[in-house]
This record gives structure tokens, sequence and C-alpha cells, in this order.
């Protein structure tokens, strides 16, 4: 990302309005929602009391035994903690207009709760950088200061909406920024980065700048969690937009398990990442799913329609058991809270009962299949390509075997829904979740009835075993990285100059004020590129020479103004208008051990997170370019020439 202006004028107001955390203590009009308020800030208050002591003890210790158990009491502060402020920002939606209201039953999503940290000082290690390496005032920095902690603090409270997200995007924009000037592979910040496990609440904390980084993009992934489980998904807006946010959120996850190593805490071990990239591919399919039933009411007599509902019902289901088999392994099994698998077991179970209800669906209501629809359905029951012959008993054509076989498929999908419904009442944080069990309940009641109708009193032939439906989707959900270039920011610390120069990784020296005099043949040197602008090259003999320029400084001065940011079109028009007394320059030389502006690897520590600057949507100013009109060192007779010319140096004198 191209560093841009500091909003100063119109627009600042909106840029300070959209870097604002999420208002946890924001007023409302109903009196009695505002007491409910003030008892959960008391209750999140000793929780946060409870977690500090339990971490001093859980820092102190080294026995093991006591490290597991204040561990665990962690984990249950943690969750203690996601409910409450999920509970707070309810009621603090329950006043805003803008909120969905669902008016169907859909099964309830995961969210993942956000990473917390601690309040950070940026203030100790940047001012002794700026002072100790940049040579500046770090007392005239402040400002720049404040409003990188101010963005920090935002960050913490991210509103579950668009906003947050660009929230945490314009932090993770500026921290590449920060990264680039402030970080080198041998030296960091100092600061120690302390987060909290997501999924178990121990505290971590890493002095690596990466660490932060990868901190913000997992709550990037969990932000959208958060807001793909909050639609209103019973209508297909809510299903697409639930779709997008969880592949959005599969997307942040893959690119965090790509590119961060070492990871200080369980929830960004590959091993996590790995797990909730499934988890959010599973719970998209879900929303397809759910999308396909909205699209158009499928009549029961439609066979094919149905069998297609049960291959898409039989996808979700493996997506699910695929989940349930990471989550069950360990290291995964050790932090995963256990309604999550407990909820992703059910899921697999009742999709996959689900998938032979359609299926009972197409065989008993559905009309006489043609010849040519056999081989489809062939297919679709006994998982075979169209060419291959079966091996098994071939699909029923007479309307009694077709009763028959959707009978057995009938039977598999109440025992599914009654296995789905026993698992969830074997988990007490389930048996809260009163939509869940309304939604099993209904489905085994559908089923229920739809077998009754088809159980004959004479029918004393035991059903064969129903095939399995083969697995299959229109639209297979993809991970999205995040967009990083989507949000525009500027460098904070833009006043220091342009990052292939003013960062940390150099070291420079400056000169000057020096004093440079006009010649018949003009000031004896050449400029090339912008911000900043380079001494190509210096005249042997000539004024520049003799005033100790030399071939490969920066101008960072010309008469006492400033020009690290300036074209070299600013800098050569300044100079044009100097008369015979001459212009006072202040240079800057780059050291031996610096690294050539534009080169040397850009990569953050900690397996390279998040590959280049490129793909984190920002990029650093280019090094100094050839010009096609590398000035100066003119005489006066080269002011008339045409606009755009390239003026070469004046020969010796």
């Amino acid at each position: 990302m191209v560093p841009e202006g500091r909003p100063d004028g119109a627009g600042a107001g909106e840029e300070s309005a959209r870097l604002q955390g999420c208002d946890l203590l924001a007023s409302s009009q109903h009196g009695c929602l505002q007491s409910r308020r003030a008892q959960i800030h008391q209750q999140i208050d000793r929780e946060l009391r409870m977690r500090t002591g339990a971490e001093n003890l859980y820092r102190a210790t080294s026995n093991a035994r006591v490290r597991e158990t204040v561990a665990l009491e962690l984990s249950y502060v943690n969750s203690s903690l996601q409910l409450l402020k999920e509970e707070l920002e309810g009621l603090d939606g329950n006043v805003d207009a803008d909120q969905p209201q669902s008016e169907g039953i859909t099964v309830p999503m995961i969210p993942l709760g956000l990473k917390e940290t601690k309040q950070l000082d940026w203030a100790t290690p940047l001012k002794e950088l700026i002072s100790g390496h940049f040579g500046e005032d770090s007392a005239s920095y402040e400002a720049e200061i404040r409003e990188l902690e101010d963005l920090r603090q935002a960050t913490r409270t991210p509103s579950r909406s668009e906003a947050g997200l660009e929230l945490l995007t314009a932090y993770y924009n500026q921290l590449c920024f920060q990264e680039a000037r402030f970080v080198t592979p041998a030296r960091s910040l100092g600061l120690l980065f302390h987060w909290y496990d997501s999924l178990t609440g121990v505290p971590a904390q890493q002095r690596a700048l990466a660490f932060e980084k990868g901190s913000v993009l997992f709550n990037i992934g969990a932000l959208h969690s958060q807001i793909g489980a909050r639609q209103d998904r019973s209508c297909p807006e809510g299903t697409s937009c639930a779709v997008e946010a969880f592949q959005r959120a599969a997307g942040a996850f893959s690119l965090l398990r790509e590119n961060f190593s070492h990871a200080p805490s369980p929830d960004m071990s590959p091993a996590s990442l790995s797990m909730l990239e499934q988890l959010m591919t599973a719970q998209a399919q879900e929303c397809i799913f759910e999308g396909l039933l909205l699209q158009a009411p499928v009549a029961p007599h439609d066979c094919l329609a149905q069998l297609h509902l049960a291959q898409e019902a039989a996808q979700v289901a493996a997506e699910y058991r695929l989940v349930h088999q990471t989550m069950a392994q360990p290291p995964v099994q050790d932090y995963v809270p256990f309604p999550w698998t407990t909820l992703v077991h059910v899921k697999a179970e009742y999709f996959r009962a689900l998938a032979h209800y359609h299926a009972a669906l197409a065989l008993c209501d559905g009309a006489p299949v043609a010849e040519v629809e056999l081989p489809a359905l062939e297919q679709i029951f006994l998982g075979l390509p169209a060419s291959s012959e079966p091996q098994g008993p071939a699909l029923p054509q007479e309307q009694e075997d077709r009763r028959k076989l959707g009978k057995a498929h009938l039977k598999r999908a109440i025992l599914g829904q009654e296995e789905a419904l026993r698992l969830h009442a074997v988990c007490r944080a389930l048996r809260r979740v009163d939509l869940l069990q309304v939604v099993l309940a209904q489905a085994l009641r559908r089923s229920l009835a739809k077998y009754s109708e088809l159980d004959l009193e004479d029918d004393f032939c035991e059903a064969a075993e129903a095939p399995d439906v083969r697995p299959k989707t229109q639209r297979r959900p993809e991970g999205r990285a995040p967009s990083f270039s989507r949000v525009k920011v500027a460098d904070i610390f833009h006043r220091l100059g342009p990052l292939s120069v003013f960062s940390a990784k150099n070291r420079w020296r400056l000169a000057g004020p020096i004093h440079v005099a006009r010649g018949e043949r003009g000031f004896g040197f050449t400029l090339r590129g912008d911000a900043p602008v380079l001494i190509a090259a210096v005249v042997p003999g000539g004024r520049a020479a003799a005033a100790g320029l030399k071939e490969g400084d920066y101008i960072v001065s010309v008469n006492g103004q400033p020009c690290r940011w300036w074209k070299h079109a600013d800098v050569v028009a300044q100079l044009k208008g100097v008369g015979d007394e001459g212009v006072s320059l202040q240079v800057l030389t780059l050291l031996p051990g610096a690294e050539p502006p534009g080169s040397g690897d850009r990569r953050p520590a900690l397996g390279g997170l998040l590959r280049s600057q490129k793909e984190s949507g920002w990029e650093t100013p280019g090094p100094a370019q050839a010009s096609p009109r590398p000035l100066l060192g003119w005489n006066r007779k080269a002011k008339r020439g045409k606009t755009g010319r390239r003026l070469s140096p004046a020969p010796h004198p």
C-alpha cells in the first residue's frame, strides 16, 4: 500500500469514526437493559480479577500438576468471559433497529471468540528509536504514538460488522508499516506482546511483532465467523452473507496456518488452524444447503430434485464428519471445547439422516423415472460412475420395491435423528440451546410421520439395509484470504521519511547544511529518483564536488525545507529558482552495512507472516528509480529547453 497523505481536512472525521472500537457501555433508553448491563460488567470485572490471579499462579509455579489445574481454570474463566461479552453485546444490539431478526428456525453455528490482549505501551521503545536511530526529536512524535496506541486499543473491542473488520485490517496494515520501519532481523522493538488463547484462555507472550500480526489476523477470521453466525439464514440474502463470511474466516485461518510458525499459543498451532479452517468450510457448506432449500420449494414428486438435495445434505454430513475426526485427535482434542465437538457430531448425524430422508421422499413420492435417468439415480445411490456396471442390486422400478427401499432410508433417517438427539442430551451446554433441540425434534417427527404412512399392516418382510447417499455438491466453498488492500491507511510515522531509506535496517550520516554555488555550467551534479531524490553523479572538480557532495547521497533538505517526500520534479523546480548565490542542501549518506534501498528480504520473522508487503495490501516506496530527466547540472541556457527534455550534467569547466 502506497502511503497516503494524513487526513487533516474533509474526511478526517469519517476516518476517526471508522477507527473506533465497539462501545460496550453504550447507553440505552430502557432502564431494565441498563440494569442488566451493569450486572454483566460487574461479573466481567470479577472474572478478570480471577483470571489475573490464575495467570500469576500459572507463571510462578513450576509444578506440572498445578499448571494443568490452573490452565483448566483459565479455560473456564475464558469461556465465561466470552459468554458474558456476547450477552452484553446482545443487549446493546436490542436497541439497534438494523439488527436482523430471524423469522425461521435454523441450526445454530459455532462462532469463534476473539483473542484478548493487554494494553501496550508503544511510547518508550518508539521514542528511543526515533531519537537514537533516526536522530529526530521524539517529543514531536507524541501525537503519532498516541494515534497508534488508540488504534490498538480500539481493536480490542471491534464491533461485529464490516466496520469492525475494517478496524482490524487498518491496524494490521499499520503493523506492516511499523515492522518495515522499526524492526530488523537482529533487533525487535523490545515490546512484549501479550495475548490470551481463544480456546483455553491461557496467556501467551512473545517479543516478535509477527505474533501481534498473527493475533490480529486470527481475530479477523474469528470476527468473520461471528458475523456469519449471526446472519438471518431464513432468507436467501442471509444465507449468502453467511456463506461469504465463513469462506473469509476459512481463508484467514488458512493464510495464518501457511505463514505463521512457532506459535506460542494452542489456538494458533497448525493443527488448531487446520481444524478451524475445516470447521468454517463445513459451516459454509451447511449455509449453501440451506440456500438451496430457500431458492424454490422442491415438490415431493420431483425425484431428481429430492435426490440432489439428498446429495447436498450428505456433503454437509461428510464435511462435519471430517471436522469431528480432526477434533477427536490429539493435540486438538485437549483444548477444543467439548460443546463444539458434540455439536459437530450432532450435525454430522443430523445431515446424514436428512440425506436419507430426502432420498426416501424421492423413492416414495417421486414420479416413475425414465430409463435415461436410471444411470444418474444409480450414480447417486450406489456411488458409481455413469459408465460402470452396478456391483450390487439395481435400483427398483416397481412401486412396491421403491416403497420398501424408501422405507429403509427412512429407518436410517430416524436412527440418525434419534442419535443426534441423544448426543444433544449428553452435553449440558447444548441442552440449553433450545433452538437446536427444536430443529432435531421437528426432523424426527417428520420422519416418523412419513414412516407411519409407508408402514403397512401386512408388511412382514424385513427391509434391506439402505445404501449410503453419495456426497456431492453443486458449489464447494473456497477459503478467501483477507483483502488488506481494501482498507487504505497512511503510515502514521510518515514524517520520518520514505521507508526505502528511513528504516531501522539502514544506518546513515546526515551532513549539512552544505552550500553549493552555481557555476557557469551549473551545480556540477545530476539527480534521479523520487522520495528521496538521489545524487546520481558528481562532476569531478565541479562546485558540488568542491562542497563535499558525493555520488549516492540523498537530498533531504533544500534551503531549510525538508524534501524527503519530494518528487524529482519538485527538487528540480526548487533548484531552478535559486540565483547565483547558490543553494543550501542537507544530504544523507548511507553507511556500510545498511541495506540498499529496495533490496533485502522484507518478510517478517516467524515463517514470513504474511509473505510480502504487496500481498498484505500495502507497499513501501520503491527505490529511487531512473528518471527521464536526471537533473541537475544545467546551465542557464538549459532553462530554454523543452519541458521533459533530458538535461545532461555540465562539463567540467
